[in-house]
């Protein structure tokens, strides 16, 4: 133990101090919350003389420096990478095929499992002991990471290797609402019964995909969890890292449970601008809202957004107070509701033939009844008790695979 607290006195450059200050920290680092990550005593012994891969992004760092740089750094033989969508350091647009590389600053090869290839080969793994997987989730069922996530463990089952999941705070913990996926609307942006928000951590997902058997045939993969310290679910927590190029702010992060369903209508959700997931308009609103905003080409963000370089009309929530969610606890219904009573052609709102830039609203939402909901003005309300009794049925389950209360 000695010889990691001097490794991390060397990473992160702590200084000696004196007896009664030192205490005073201890004390005060207690509080804070530290990701799986940043508790480096509890899995750097582990990994010792053994080879080692990581799943990993930007997001995946201890204190401000990358988790592959730190485990080289105290001579973690870490053999290869695997990159998800935007790829290993975070330099590709949303939905871009992302090529196997070599890492320049390390010279690690880095396996991209987005594209043609969404999991590690037999051949992938054969030189591979243990499995790390490390990056910050937004707790939505169509952020890809769980998808990603659960491949990875129905590799590591198939080929008998452990799987260690550094857990990360859910920024959406507190949030667990939407209806739960209907399976005959699975896709790659929902591919387990879950509700919109799930309010799981990686982790906690992790061990519910094992006990549900969620898994293809089922399999069970071998887990070491590393949970966060000091954290439950109604814990505001701010990232240190966007997790991806389009959710750039934190409010656009705890706006996304309930703007990205937008993907799923022809609106544009803020994508070509700097401040996605935050503004909702077309051109087509003009003269009904007063507020406007221009997309455009933004490279490593969104090259070619819906109504590139057309003013668009429409809802501006960059001041929306999202303790208002927080007191809720649920999505928010009333702007879907609302932009579609006031389209002036409303036969294109949820026509996914428009643009190839418009995801289908069923895959979204992850039910076949929302669309004609909308179509059909029904309330609130019952829109809601038509997620029943799932998602009741959801939180009960739930329960069972908890790190944090």
């Amino acid at each position: 133990m000695q010889k990691y607290a001097l490794i991390l006195i060397i990473l992160f450059g702590l200084n000696a101090c004196s007896e009664k200050k030192q205490s005073e920290e201890i004390i005060e680092v207690k509080k804070e919350i530290l990701t799986g990550a940043d508790q480096t005593d509890k899995y750097i012994p582990y990994l010792e003389g053994k080879n080692v891969a990581v799943m990993a992004n930007p997001t995946t760092i201890i204190g401000n420096k990358h988790l592959v740089d730190s485990l080289l750094a105290v001579g973690v033989n870490i053999v290869k990478v695997f990159g998800p969508e935007h790829g290993f350091r975070g330099n590709a647009s949303a939905g871009d095929k992302v090529k196997d590389e070599i890492d320049q600053s390390t010279g690690i090869p880095i396996i991209s499992l987005y594209g043609k290839k969404n999991r590690p080969s037999k051949e992938d793994m054969e030189d591979v002991d243990v499995l790390i997987y490390d990056l910050q989730d937004v707790g939505c069922r169509f952020y890809t990471n769980i998808n990603a996530l659960a491949r990875l463990m129905e590799t590591c089952a198939a080929y008998d290797k452990e799987l260690l999941i550094l857990d990360r705070p859910n920024p959406n913990g507190h949030l667990i609402d939407g209806p739960i996926l209907d399976m005959q609307f699975k896709s790659g942006i929902g591919m387990f019964p879950l509700p919109m928000s799930h309010g799981l951590t990686v982790g906690e997902f992790a061990q519910m995909a094992n006990g549900e058997g969620w898994l293809t045939d089922q399999v069970k993969c071998k887990l070491k969890i590393i949970p966060v310290a000091n954290y439950d679910h109604e814990m505001p927590y701010t990232l240190p890292v966007n997790p991806s190029p389009n959710l750039n702010t934190e409010l656009s992060i705890l706006l996304y449970p309930s703007t990205c369903m937008f993907e799923g209508t022809y609106l544009n959700h803020g994508r070509g601008t700097y401040f996605p997931f935050t503004v909702l308009g077309s051109p087509e609103l003009e003269g009904v809202y007063d507020f406007s905003f221009t997309p455009t080409g933004i490279k490593g963000m969104a090259e070619t957004p819906l109504f590139m370089d057309q003013v668009c009309y429409g809802i501006d929530l960059r001041k929306y107070d999202v303790e208002e969610i927080r007191k809720s606890k649920q999505i928010n219904l009333q702007w879907i509701m609302e932009l579609y009573k006031n389209h002036p052609h409303k036969e294109k709102f949820f026509d996914s033939s428009l643009s190839n830039q418009m995801g289908t609203i069923e895959k979204l939402i992850g039910t076949g009844l929302f669309r004609q909901q909308i179509k059909d003005g029904v309330s609130e309300e019952e829109i809601r008790a038509s997620w029943e009794p799932r998602l009741s049925e959801y939180k009960e389950m739930r329960k069972k695979y908890l790190l944090y209360r």
